[in-house]
């Protein structure tokens, strides 16, 4: 059964037909392009898929399509185009904390999240904003330096 579903993507409405029951996942890389976030664990343990729903931090692959009808989804595609998006992306690189690039995009969506909601993190707080995030390459420690030094850099773009 399909149903007519509609929501903001990353700051443009879109307009779907499709199963309501499908993840959420699945219609953002298949049908909306939105590759950048990932398929990691399919149970919302890894952080890979993670998005923003209406400003707040989910894993898209636990989500059914149908429950974002009306809301607002926005992917690594969009924060990236963010200018605190820009100031994460640009640390994770001059920071070293991209090897495989797979977690990236979760990592910089929880950062992102972090930094919007606390611009002034200690050590502890993004280790705890990050939890939720699985990598297998990098670590955690140079992830943790890379937020440490885009909240610097981020300055008034975190305040509110």
């Amino acid at each position: 059964m399909e149903a007519n579903i509609s929501f903001r993507l990353n700051g443009e409405m879109v307009s779907i037909s499709t199963d309501p029951l499908r993840r959420l996942l699945d219609v953002l890389r298949e049908d909306l392009g939105c590759i950048g976030t990932k398929e990691g664990c399919s149970e919302g343990e890894c952080g890979a898929c993670s998005i923003l729903l209406n400003g707040h931090m989910v894993t898209s692959c636990i989500i059914p399509v149908g429950a974002v009808d009306g809301q607002d989804v926005m992917t690594i595609e969009g924060v990236s185009k963010t200018e605190g998006g820009k100031i994460i992306v640009q640390a994770f690189a001059d920071g070293g904390a991209v090897q495989c690039g797979f977690c990236i995009p979760g990592m910089v969506i929880a950062a992102y999240y972090l930094l919007s909601n606390n611009p002034n993190p200690t050590e502890e707080e993004i280790r705890l904003g990050i939890s939720g995030n699985i990598c297998r390459c990098t670590g955690y420690d140079l992830v943790v330096e890379s937020i440490k030094l885009a909240a610097q850099r981020g300055g008034d773009v975190w305040k509110r």
